[in-house]
């Protein structure tokens, strides 16, 4: 194997396991609820930001230079993974219920709504 890297795959509530092992051992501590929001807040801002230059019409800056949508997802996910520990949600039971909700909610909602039928 030359170069390879080898990627573990994680189920949502093995993800939130190992950030909460890495927070603990290497990260020392959570930082509180409320300051792990503020960076949240942050990391979507900065999603924000590049999805904007990259699929929008604003322009690349020299400071935008090396960052990656997927490592700027990654980092989103991290801190709603955080988040999630510090208040006892299970996001796999969560996503679970959410799919359940938006199941019945929306059954026949989108498949009726005139905007999102194709156009010939």
């Amino acid at each position: 194997m030359e170069n390879q890297k080898i990627i573990k795959q994680l189920s949502i509530e093995d993800a939130q396991k190992e950030i909460d092992i890495w927070i603990k051992s290497i990260g020392v501590r959570y930082f509180n609820e409320l300051t792990n929001l503020g960076i949240l807040m942050e990391e979507v801002g900065e999603l924000s930001r590049l999805m904007v230059r990259k699929y929008g019409e604003q322009s690349f800056k020299q400071s935008d230079q090396g960052k990656e949508i997927e490592d700027e997802l990654a980092d989103v996910l991290w801190v709603l993974m955080c988040i999630a520990n510090q208040t006892g949600v299970n996001l796999n039971e969560a996503l679970q219920k959410n799919f359940e909700k938006k199941t019945k909610r929306d059954a026949n909602r989108h498949v009726e709504n005139e905007k999102l039928k194709m156009k010939n």
